[in-house]
Parts: C-alpha cells; sequence; structure tokens
C-alpha cells in the first residue's frame, strides 16, 4: 500500500473509527453480562403471551379457513411484487403502481429513497406485504374469546413494529446515507448514546426522548408565577398569581392525574393551560401530588379522595373564603374528581358547584388498547412485583404507555440516537412525558381490579370509599366533557358513556388530535377543531359525522360554559390573602421528586406494613392544669387546614385531646360549632390522635 493511499485511508479516520469500535463493544459486552447476571430470574414473559399464542394456534387449527385465504393472497401479491421488482432491478424503473402501499399517516417512509431506488422500494413492498399477511392470520380467528384476540392482535403489531426495515441500519436508505456522509461516525456516535442509555438505565435500555438538560422547572418549563399555599403527605397546593384586576368568585381547583406530572398544564408560556386560565379572570389552584416511595405502599385509593381532593377543597376554602368552587380533572384526575364527587354528595358537601372532565374515563367496558394489559394474571403478576417494592416503578407505566405508539415513541428516537447518530433535540412535551412518577402500591391494583377489570365505578354502590357507596348517578351539579377524537389512553366513546353517569346538565365536546395534543391546544395556536352538544346522544358516530365543526381550540368554549354557570365576581385574590401561609414559590417541591429521588432504605415487608398500622396502646393520659402542646391537626387523615383551624380556636389543639374525646364526641362538638360539619367522618380519628402522640 503506498503512502498516499495509506495517508488517505487515515484521512478518512478508519484506523480511530475501528479502535473506538473496539473500545465501545467491549463495553457493550460488559453491560451486557452484566445485565444478563442481573436479570437472569426476570419475567420474559409478563404479558402471558404464551398462554395467549397457545389459544390463537388452538383456534386457528379448528378453522384453518381464514389462514389458507391469508395465504393465498400473500402468495399472489408476492408474485406480483417479484414481477414488478425484476423489471425495476433491470432498468425499467419503479413501477407506477405498487403492489402495495403504506398508510396515509405512516411516516417511516418518508426518505425519498424507499420510492426512487428500486432495491429499497422492493424492500418497503415486501415488508408491507409480509405485515398485512401476518394480519390477515391474526385478525377474524373464531373460537377467540374477545380479551385474547385483543392482546394476540396489539403485539402482532407491536412485532411488526420492530420488524420494520427502517429499524435496521443495512435497510434504511437515511441510514446509508448518513454513513457514507459521516464516513460511520455516525455508527459510533449511535453506539455511545446507546451505551449511555444503557448505563443510566442500569442495564435496562432507556432510550432518551429528548435533550433533559435543556430543561429546568421554575426555569423554562412549569413558569406561571404562583405560591405553594398548602401541603401534606399527599400533594402541595399551588395558587397562582393574578393577572387580572378582578377574579371570577368562584375559584377553580384543578385535579391532574398522578400518572406523570401537573406540568403539561404548564410546559410554555405560549401553550399553559394553567395561566390561560389565570389570564381569563379565573382564581386558579392545582394540585401537584408527590411522587410517593416504598413509605406510600399501604396508601388507598380513599386517600387520594380524602387526603387529597378533599383536603384541596378544604384548603381552597380557607385561601379564597368562598365555599362554592369549579373544578377540573384531567385523565385519572377526572375518574379521582367523580369518585370524590359522589363520596361528598353522600356526605352532604354541596361545595362544589361544577366539575370539567378532560379525557376522563368513568365506564372501563371498553378501555382501548389498555385493555390488552388487563386480566387476572397480569394484575397478579403487577401486584407481586408491587409487594416486593411498595410501589409500580413510573418506567413501567410509561413504557406500556410509549408500547401503544411504538413507532413514535420508541422506534423513532431508536433510529434517530442509534442508528443516525443524533443527539436527542429538546422538547418541552418530552422532557415531561419522560419525567415519570411512581404508584403506591395498594392504590394502583385497587384501581387496576375495581376500575379496569371488574368495571366498578359505574356501578351504583359498586365502589365504597371509607365504607361510602359511591353513586356517580346521584352527582347532579353541571359537568363538562371534552375528549378528544385520536385519544388512544381514554378513547371518546368509553368517556362519553361515563358523561352518561351523572343526573344533572352534561356538556360534551370533542376535540381533534389526541390525549395530550387535543387538551393542550392555545388558541393562538389556531389547530384542531371541536364539536360540542348539550344533548349526550345516543349514537355517538353519527353525531360526530353530522354536528358542526368548530375551528381551532375548545378552551374559549368552555370559558363561555363555565363563566354562564356563575359570572360574579370579586377583587383579584393574591396567594396568601386569608391567612395562608406561603410555603414556597411555585412550582414547589413536590413536582421536583424524579426517580432517582428515593429512600434507599428497604421497603418493609407486608408484615411489617400492617404491623405498623396496629393501633397504638391506649394511652393514659393525666389531668393537668396546663394547657395541651398544640399539635399539627391536619396529619390526621380528613382533617384539613380549615377543620384544624375550627379544631382550635374552639380549644382543641392536641393529638391527646382528640384521642380522649372519642369518635362521637369530636361529631357533636363540630355539629355544634357549624352543623354543616356532620358530613365529616371522625370515625377514625380517636386512634389516629394515638398514634400520633409521642
Amino acid at each position: 500500500m503506498s503512502k498516499s493511499q495509506q495517508s488517505e485511508i487515515n484521512s478518512l479516520g478508519f484506523a480511530s473509527t475501528t479502535r473506538e469500535l473496539e473500545k465501545n463493544f467491549k463495553q457493550v459486552e460488559e453491560i451486557m453480562a452484566n445485565f444478563a447476571k442481573s436479570y437472569e430470574h426476570m419475567d420474559l414473559d409478563p404479558f402471558n403471551l404464551m398462554k395467549s399464542s397457545a389459544e390463537w394456534y388452538a383456534a386457528v387449527a379448528k378453522d384453518p379457513q381464514n389462514a389458507i385465504n391469508a395465504n393465498l393472497s400473500f402468495l399472489q401479491k408476492s408474485m406480483e411484487l417479484y414481477q414488478h421488482s425484476l423489471t425495476s432491478l433491470l432498468g425499467g424503473g419503479v413501477a407506477a403502481e405498487p403492489v402495495i402501499i403504506e398508510d396515509k399517516g405512516d411516516r417511516r417512509f418518508k426518505h425519498e429513497g424507499w420510492e426512487e431506488q428500486p432495491a429499497f422500494n422492493a424492500i418497503k413492498q415486501s415488508y408491507l406485504l409480509v405485515s398485512k399477511w401476518l394480519r390477515d392470520q391474526v385478525q377474524g380467528v373464531e373460537g377467540l374469546d374477545e380479551h385474547t384476540a385483543e392482546k394476540v392482535e396489539f403485539f402482532t403489531e407491536r412485532y411488526l413494529d420492530a420488524m420494520s426495515p427502517t429499524n435496521f441500519a443495512a435497510t434504511n436508505p437515511a441510514v446509508i446515507e448518513k454513513v457514507i456522509e459521516t464516513k460511520g461516525a455516525n455508527l459510533v456516535h449511535g453506539l455511545k448514546n446507546m451505551l449511555e442509555d444503557l448505563e443510566a438505565g442500569k442495564g435496562e435500555l432507556r432510550i432518551r426522548m429528548t435533550d433533559t438538560s435543556a430543561f429546568e422547572l421554575g426555569g423554562n418549563v412549569a413558569t406561571t408565577p404562583g405560591k405553594v399555599v398548602f401541603q401534606n403527605r399527599m400533594f402541595q397546593l399551588i395558587q397562582y398569581t393574578p393577572a387580572t384586576d378582578s377574579a371570577l368568585k368562584r375559584p377553580l381547583l384543578v385535579i391532574p392525574p398522578w400518572i406523570n406530572k401537573y406540568y403539561v398544564m404548564d410546559l410554555q408560556p405560549k401553550n399553559s393551560l394553567l395561566k390561560w386560565l389565570v389570564d381569563q379572570g379565573h382564581t386558579v389552584f392545582v394540585v401537584s401530588w408527590v411522587n410517593p416511595d416504598s413509605s406510600y405502599a399501604e396508601t388507598s385509593f380513599a386517600d387520594y379522595v380524602t387526603e387529597g381532593v378533599i383536603a384541596a377543597v378544604d384548603a381552597v376554602e380557607q385561601a379564597t373564603g368562598e365555599s362554592e368552587i369549579n373544578m377540573i380533572g384531567y385523565c385519572i384526575g377526572g375518574t379521582l374528581l367523580a369518585t370524590t364527587l359522589a363520596y361528598m354528595q353522600a356526605k352532604g358537601d354541596q361545595r362544589v358547584k361544577s366539575a370539567t372532565f378532560l379525557t376522563t374515563m368513568l365506564d372501563f367496558a371498553s378501555p382501548g388498547e389498555l385493555g390488552v394489559f388487563i386480566d387476572e394474571e397480569q394484575i397478579c403478576g403487577l401486584e407481586k412485583k408491587m409487594n416486593e417494592s411498595g410501589y409500580l416503578d413510573g418506567t413501567q407505566m410509561a413504557g406500556t404507555f410509549n408500547l401503544m405508539r411504538a413507532n413514535d415513541l420508541i422506534w423513532s428516537f431508536y433510529i434517530n440516537n442509534y442508528l443516525l447518530g443524533n443527539d436527542p433535540r429538546p422538547f418541552d412535551l418530552l422532557y415531561w412525558n419522560s419525567d415519570s412518577t411512581r404508584m403506591p402500591a395498594r392504590m394502583h391494583a385497587w384501581y387496576l381490579r375495581n376500575l379496569y377489570l371488574e368495571n366498578n365505578l359505574c356501578k351504583p354502590g359498586g365502589v365504597t370509599i371509607n365504607g361510602v357507596p359511591i353513586d356517580i348517578s346521584k352527582v347532579d351539579i353541571p359537568v363538562c366533557f371534552v375528549s378528544t377524537v385520536e385519544d388512544h389512553i381514554a378513547p371518546w366513546k368509553s368517556t362519553c358513556s361515563g358523561a352518561r353517569l351523572f343526573s344533572g346538565d352534561v356538556r360534551f365536546m370533542l376535540g381533534g388530535s389526541g390525549h395530550i395534543a387535543g387538551i393542550i391546544n392555545p388558541p393562538a395556536a389556531g389547530k384542531y377543531n371541536y364539536r360540542v352538544t348539550d344533548r349526550l346522544p345516543a349514537d355517538v358516530e353519527t353525531w360526530a359525522a353530522e354536528a358542526e365543526v368548530v375551528e381551532g381550540s375548545w378552551w374559549p368554549e368552555w370559558d363561555r360554559w363555565v363563566k354562564a354557570l356563575a359570572d360574579d365576581q370579586v377583587a383579584a385574590r393574591q396567594p396568601g390573602d386569608n391567612g395562608m401561609p406561603i410555603i414556597e414559590e411555585a412550582p414547589g417541591s413536590y413536582v421536583k421528586r424524579t426517580l432517582n429521588d428515593i429512600s434507599q432504605t428497604v421497603a418493609p415487608t407486608a408484615d411489617e406494613r400492617n404491623a405498623a398500622a396496629a393501633p397504638a396502646p391506649e394511652p393514659v393520659v393525666a389531668a393537668s392544669s396546663q394547657p395541651a402542646p398544640a399539635d399539627d391537626l391536619t396529619a390526621i387523615k380528613g382533617i384539613g387546614p380549615k377543620l384544624a383551624n375550627v379544631l382550635t380556636n374552639s380549644g382543641i389543639v392536641s393529638y391527646a385531646q382528640l384521642a380522649e374525646m372519642g369518635s362521637d364526641s369530636i361529631k357533636q362538638h363540630l355539629v355544634s360549632v357549624d352543623e354543616r360539619y356532620a358530613r365529616y367522618d371522625t370515625t377514625n380519628w380517636p386512634e389516629q390522635a394515638r398514634m400520633l402522640m409521642p
């Protein structure tokens, strides 16, 4: 080899590239070895696909006609494609009429090479043909129960997603083009990106969707000015600083889902729903849920009702002095809100005067694609894992949602980061999507069983909260449901079914796009559209097809609706009014707790948790002329800040006093102060007080 040739090779960087590849592959080998050792006992079939596949095979064997038809169609189309491809490769150019084309919304094959280069065009059509053949094999099989059929079809689609030629360097023209352009440097950098993701995931590949270092909570996301005015073990309550001189008399309390964090509604000023609500003259409060660890293992759904929503309502009342409020619940937050409203109705608590439900399911009979993850076997497996840690790790739930849109939320980033060797780009929504939360074991298991598996919430008395039967049909306040036509998490037809449960006036709005984009749709963007009705149609599909389509955001339509209910104005309220203490600046500290910010202590066993929950021995309360020391009465479930003030002002300031009084005496005392306080359930207060005593 001449010196000039050697110099040319060195200039291309082949030698250094080879050394880098060798070094990186050694790291890959080490990481994979550690991964295999750490996960050698892992469940390789968490979705119980072996059983579903066996049932599918058995059904096909009994009625093979479907498979025969699919095979014949595939053979015919394959021969046609072979003839077209042979002609193209011999110089005839790409056939004007392809044998098969991708769906209109399929963005995987947008590179011009898939159309212009005969070899890649043949690869694409071959993949599409095989995909159609496999779909035909699994769809419409007689003898399969509906759930098994849905599971087989869903995971067949995920298999086809994974096997797309776009996911392999040698069969993706965009990747080959990049290899030529960078002389292979894209593959080296892509490998480094993969190694970093493996190390960050401690052996589990967690593909970065965005540059997380580009964002800071309170810095360039979640920036709407406000203060944290209340907190307990479940949440922080943020009150936003007014942007108008006057405000709607009724304050507005927003209940977000506890899966992911509230600031999806406050990403940037230009698309912040919370800021927009403040700008329209609402006094806005939002719940920022705690990111629970193993110490929350026994926290129940009922705790989210009483220590969560009702405690927040109490705090809003104290902060504003208003006993009438409007509320919004988003996704699971809406499910929690509906449950709380039924609980409050049963207790005679009528402070909530209107409720809005954003992409919220209450009737889980048809939960959409999420239903494939819900059956007895899968829930039992999940419960076993949660009992070991005390919670469901947020990455598992995020992985489930990502799997439902695998091409957009998994494989597109796999190609961009690893094959093309690009670094993830900053994107606020994807930053939020990557900021996962945990779910308490007891609460999450209850939620999956009672709502998804057994669909009990829509049945009168189907579930109880602290012994109170829940009946949503008893809730008669005006409600508004906002759903989105492309929602894969809360299908709009299912949300519409849940809207029928209420006995008061119901408005239903159907927006464009999906679960997030259709809700976070500011008017200034001029995107999407919506339909609206005040009469729930018997045939929702016919209504959707015939209803007037209004261009733009649904936000102003909702604002007109809620103000038409009551438009009384007061002077704008500042956080801290009415003596409410300012704890810290928004967005608060709870929302900043990530999956890595978790106690390193070992999770307690089930026996240890039960022992910790057992009542403490009855204390001996000695008579004393000295006043009882003041205790934090809000630490008792069911006592919010307002009620704590009522008790303190009437001389009840300590746990010892509550323990000595007993539940009946406490109830009588509250009723003597205000008959409306009869709604409070004091049954467990003395026992809790004893447990809190030193």
